[in-house]
């Protein structure tokens, strides 16, 4: 959104997925722990549009994260705010 805010981390494999077999089978730890920095309103707005299973199957990179459409209105929408 490019707001000047503090940022969180937001890990592109959501946390609740590190424990399945399927994820540690594809992932490596350090793949795992990977994340992004984000605004606290775009962090929310990821985890409201989208659940942990999808964000980790089909977001997992931040060029995926970036092209998604929802998330791109999203983050307009965030970087209008106050």
């Amino acid at each position: 959104c490019g707001k000047d805010t503090l940022l969180t981390f937001h890990h592109l494999i959501p946390r609740a997925m590190h424990r399945k077999t399927r994820f540690k089978k594809r992932f490596t730890r350090d793949q795992l722990n990977n994340g992004i920095m984000v605004c606290r309103h775009c962090h929310s707005g990821i985890h409201d549009l989208y659940d942990e299973k999808h964000l980790a199957d089909q977001l997992n990179t931040l060029e995926k994260l970036r092209d998604d459409p929802a998330i791109k209105k999203h983050a307009a929408w965030v970087s209008r705010r106050r």
